[in-house]
């Protein structure tokens, strides 16, 4: 209703102004930034900053490698309040400084805080540091325990970008929720760190897949065209990146079909045999594994994702599952090819039970050569459960997330509860011979 009354004074404001012949700057009623800048769909050479201001204006981006050198810039002229601005023929692996604004106006910006930083080559071995949140979207005071206790833990500065696991808004995942839980939770990330995201129930109710339509479409940018690696999808709903020597494939298990022969298994099929990173990451919302705040043998969104997808990721020996919607924290022995109830595991579906340091070693990339699934919905909240799932090796109900390093070989991730503390962690090292 705000932003619906301040369009309507700025037009009448203009049309006053052109009665009496007075020239109005391009962006003389912008006043504020009231959402982000926020950055989306990074890659070697492009990115995209997004902004919203409180009534519309031009969009002006500056920036350089030097903060005190601002000197490339891009103007949209048209007058919006939705501002998104791709910036392209970037150098690959380089942290730029920006600012946001109008031609007569600095928004936000040209300070330490506001910068970027490309992607990395593909198959660079350089450490790549993930934050991940799961089922943050409560906006309350245990979402602010988990995010302070990541900032925390040493080194968060170094993030390369963040994972969000679905359900980043309750109750309904409606705009005003969105503003709330994400924009005015984590605006010390968001500027200088790119977000993906997989779409959750909560995010869905006000969101449509099939049409690409609802908040949680307009919020993001995702590389349905294949334009950040791997192959285009064709939609965001799911699609993949590459970042370094990893691979990440985002699904949607709320509402794309998740049958065997439908577009996201069709598409994930090509996908995943196109790839040829070192590491293979996968996340979506719904747990194939879980006996916390749900039963994975009775969701049946859980048994199609499980029936019909687990078998491709581990027929391309996909490495990490991420997902959430159980509010609890679950990890997985390293296994392979348990697509049935939990009652239908058997010895030889576990590869590797882990050793006491939580270490899987894992032989190469090939197929059925094993998969960590992680359930990390803890990060607004906790349910009470079970947790005793059979192919769990760890399982609590603590509040938390999840931060990954990815060096080589090797792969170390942390449960970080609100305390700071590692709650669990595990390795897996890949083998190469």
């Amino acid at each position: 209703m705000q932003l619906k009354r301040s369009a309507c004074y700025l037009r009448i404001v203009t049309l006053i102004a052109l009665f009496y012949g007075v020239v109005l700057p391009a962006g003389a009623w912008a006043q504020s930034v009231t959402r982000g800048p926020y950055l989306q769909r990074v890659t070697q050479n492009s990115i995209v900053l997004r902004w919203r201001t409180d009534v519309p204006s031009e969009s002006v981006v500056s920036y350089g490698r030097d903060l005190s050198e601002l000197t490339e810039f891009i103007k949209y002229p048209i007058r919006t309040i939705e501002h998104e601005v791709m910036l392209t023929h970037l150098t690959q692996d380089t942290k730029y400084y920006y600012s946001v604004g109008t031609s007569s106006q600095l928004l936000a910006g040209a300070d330490r805080d506001h910068y970027f930083v490309t992607s990395p080559p593909i198959g660079a071995s350089q450490n790549t540091r993930i934050w991940v949140l799961g089922d943050s979207g409560a906006a309350d005071e245990d979402t602010v325990a988990v995010r302070d206790s990541y900032l925390n833990y040493p080194g968060q500065s170094e993030t390369d970008f963040i994972l969000m696991l679905g359900d980043n808004a309750y109750g309904s995942g409606t705009d005003t929720e969105y503003q709330t839980a994400v924009f005015d939770m984590y605006p010390m990330f968001l500027r200088n760190k790119v977000l993906w995201s997989t779409l959750g129930n909560h995010d869905g109710y006000s969101a449509s897949s099939a049409s690409q339509s609802g908040p949680y479409y307009d919020i993001f940018n995702f590389p349905r065209f294949g334009e950040a690696g791997g192959l285009a999808s064709g939609t965001e709903a799911y699609y993949s990146f590459d970042y370094a020597n990893i691979h990440f494939v985002c699904l949607d298990s709320y509402e794309s079909n998740r049958s065997s022969s439908a577009g996201m298994a069709t598409w994930l099929k090509h996908d995943l045999a196109n790839t040829t990173q070192q590491w293979v990451i996968a996340y979506w919302h719904h747990p194939p594994y879980t006996r916390g705040g749900y039963d994975s043998d009775r969701d049946g969104r859980i048994v199609e994702m499980r029936q019909y997808i687990l078998p491709i990721l581990e027929g391309h020996g996909v490495d990490l599952v991420l997902s959430g919607h159980s509010h609890t924290y679950e990890r997985s022995f390293l296994i392979d090819g348990h697509y049935g109830l939990s009652d239908s595991l058997t010895p030889s579906m576990i590869i590797d039970r882990g050793d006491g340091q939580g270490v899987y070693t894992k032989r190469g990339k090939g197929s059925h050569t094993g998969t960590v699934y992680v359930v990390a919905g803890t990060s607004g909240q906790v349910d009470d459960g079970e947790l005793d799932h059979p192919v769990m090796r760890v399982s609590m109900a603590k509040l938390g997330s999840m931060v990954i390093d990815i060096q080589g070989n090797r792969l170390d991730a942390i449960f970080l509860d609100k305390n700071s503390s590692p709650a669990d962690h595990f390795t897996i090292i890949k083998k190469t011979h």
